[in-house]
């Protein structure tokens, strides 16, 4: 689940896809909007058009190179598409980069893939205790 946006809002199939277009046209006129490329990530990956919203946290990741957030995203997306190598990669720079919130980590639904690999098991136990050891 995408952390950076507002409360879940339960919404129709044709609000989604209303947002869904007014944001694509947004960015017909300013492809570089990050707001509107945010949201717009959001809305695809909660209508289940996980490649498309890889395609625009692609493009979030080299508009803001050093967002934690945004690899975040990243990572979720990676790991909806079954991309576990790739999630594992974004997830790393997420975590370089700040993010450090293991808990909503290890419970996001959309890194579900990854909870089951054992290189992200080691990793988060290895993350954990890091932590613990620099309070």
């Amino acid at each position: 689940m995408r952390k950076e946006h507002a409360p879940k809002v339960i919404r129709k199939k044709e609000d989604t896809d209303f947002e869904i277009a007014f944001y694509e046209g947004i960015l017909k006129s300013a492809p570089c909007f990050i707001q509107a490329l945010i949201v717009l990530g959001d809305l695809y990956t909660k209508a289940g058009l996980w490649q498309k919203g890889l395609e625009v946290d692609v493009k979030l990741s080299q508009l803001r190179p050093d967002d934690a957030f945004v690899f975040y995203n990243l990572a979720c997306s990676y790991a909806l598409l079954k991309n576990t190598r790739a999630a594992l990669g974004a997830l790393t720079r997420a975590i370089d980069f700040g993010y450090d919130d293991f808990e909503h980590l290890k419970d996001d639904e959309d890194l579900e893939n990854l909870h089951k690999d054992e290189h992200f098991q080691a990793y988060i136990k290895k993350l954990e205790k890091n932590k613990k050891t620099s309070l």
